[in-house]
């Protein structure tokens, strides 16, 4: 009797979708999605340090050369925290400006060093999720691959930024041009307008990551889908940590940890959704390579062939002993 399949076995049978969406649930359990998910959070929140010091440098050279908007600063910091406070703030300011230079170097080379890890983690983790082989690679070339595919991101991220802001802001200044900015319609349109050029924009940069970072890279059709379902699933979960940080900073306790908590929850979520993403998209069926059984080596056959010259020693005294104890019976008989 055959065996009768699972409630799971049938709707998977019916349902080409649910049967998708598990084979990309266990291809991501399989390929360690989150092992690889929590490694880029580590090196994405280690990001930021290197990030607010250069930042900081970059402010402090501003604050240098403009002492009028460098004494702005110092008044409102007198203003809004007088006695102490403030002087300890005014000489934060002050040690800041001189060494902006030592400030602004350290943190690029630290921030070189976490965003290549950072970056040699989520390319070893789209590869995964592709079940390409994990071939051993030479430190230096892959360090410098992984730098260049560090820079090809931030320029696409900067290119998604610009299209985001240049779109909205003509947008609204066409708007503003036919007289419609008091328009209810008019400004529904306008949000519209921003919401579809940011999941464009969106879509744009991870169709990059998913089909250009791999070791091996894909074809750009078969991350088109995912990278849609990708965009898509990123602005909702913009919007849910939105949400969830405003309602997190309202207590003591949030107000102190809540971004910070908040912020490794969101970069992991991130993670996470990604991987599953590319395990989404590599185990589609365009996509799924049949398994090729090698076959087995030829059969030898190889006969084993003993030859015996003779009766040895052991056996003919073996023999000799036999013969004489029968005749010695058969003597004894008569």
């Amino acid at each position: 009797m055959a065996d009768t399949p699972s409630r799971i076995g049938r709707l998977r049978a019916r349902n080409p979708w649910l049967d998708h969406l598990i084979r990309a649930n266990e291809s991501y359990g399989e390929h360690y999605g989150n092992h690889y998910a929590a490694a880029i959070t580590y090196f994405s929140v280690l990001s930021l340090i290197p990030i607010l010091m250069v930042a900081l440098a970059v402010a402090a050279i501003v604050l240098a050369g403009d002492p009028h908007l460098l004494d702005e600063l110092q008044s409102a910091i007198a203003k809004s925290a007088p006695g102490p406070l403030g002087d300890t703030l005014h000489d934060v300011v002050n040690k800041a400006i001189t060494a902006r230079g030592t400030v602004g170097i350290i943190g690029l080379v630290i921030a070189l060093y976490s965003g290549v890890g950072w970056m040699r983690n989520l390319r070893d983790a789209l590869t995964a999720q592709w079940d390409q082989e994990r071939r051993k690679l030479p430190l230096v070339p892959t360090m410098v691959r992984d730098l260049v595919a560090l820079a090809g991101l931030g320029i696409a991220l900067a290119v998604s930024i610009a299209l985001t802001v240049a779109g909205t802001g003509m947008g609204a200044y066409l708007i503003q041009l036919a007289g419609l900015s008091d328009t209810g319609w008019a400004r529904f349109l306008l949000v519209g307008f921003t919401v579809v050029l940011s999941l464009v924009a969106n879509w744009l940069v991870f169709l990059w990551v998913i089909a250009k970072l791999p070791r091996e890279r894909v074809s750009v059709r078969s991350a088109a889908r995912g990278a849609l379902v990708a965009a898509v699933g990123f602005e909702v979960l913009k919007q849910l940590a939105t949400v969830l940080l405003k309602s997190a900073v309202h207590s003591p306790t949030g107000a102190v940890f809540g971004s910070i908590i908040g912020l490794l929850v969101f970069a992991n979520l991130v993670s996470r959704f990604l991987l599953l993403v590319t395990a989404w998209t590599a185990t589609a069926r365009e996509n799924r390579t049949p398994t090729v059984i090698p076959a087995p080596p030829p059969a030898v056959i190889s006969p084993v062939v003993v030859t015996r010259s003779g009766v040895g020693p052991a056996a003919a005294a073996g023999l000799l002993a036999f013969g004489t104890l029968t005749g010695w019976a058969l003597r004894r008989k008569r």
